[in-house]
């Protein structure tokens, strides 16, 4: 036993020596999507700003991207903020869309009064769109009859 602690401690010593000279060699250093190092600042001008208004969907079935920001909504297990407007019972009233029934549906498919737990995390699917560089190469091309 006591040498098997021996061994371990020995291995463990020799990856934090290992470690330690990668990181003092500037060996394996992280950088971000955009090149710069990840604690470099970036100027105020330079941050992307969020496009408003709504946007035409790309493919079938694709999850309207939200036209507004939601950076402060609050969603967690017990408030859904996008509620307070996108619900059924809420939507008129606000002007704002109505949730797709499918979003009223449990994974058996029996119809609920209220938003299935499987959909309640809204922006797990939906995403503000921002203009934004791209980060990596895209050659997606929207489908000719959704334009």
């Amino acid at each position: 036993m006591n040498k098997q602690v021996l061994a371990g401690v020995s291995a463990l010593v020799v990856t934090l020596s290992l470690a330690g000279w990668a990181v003092a060699q500037g060996v394996g250093s992280v950088t971000s999507l955009r090149g710069a190092d990840v604690d470099e600042p970036q100027l105020l001008d330079q941050v992307p700003r969020q496009i408003e208004g709504r946007m035409v969907r790309n493919y079938r079935q694709q999850p309207p991207l939200i036209p507004h920001t939601a950076s402060q909504y609050q969603i967690d297990l017990r408030t859904n903020q996008c509620l307070s407007c996108h619900d059924w019972t809420n939507a008129g009233e606000r002007g704002a869309p109505t949730l797709s029934m499918t979003h009223y549906l449990d994974r058996d498919g029996n119809e609920l009064d209220q938003v299935a737990g499987t959909r309640w995390f809204c922006n797990q699917c939906h995403v503000p769109q921002a203009n934004t560089p791209e980060l990596v190469g895209n050659d997606f091309q929207p489908s000719a009859n959704l334009r």
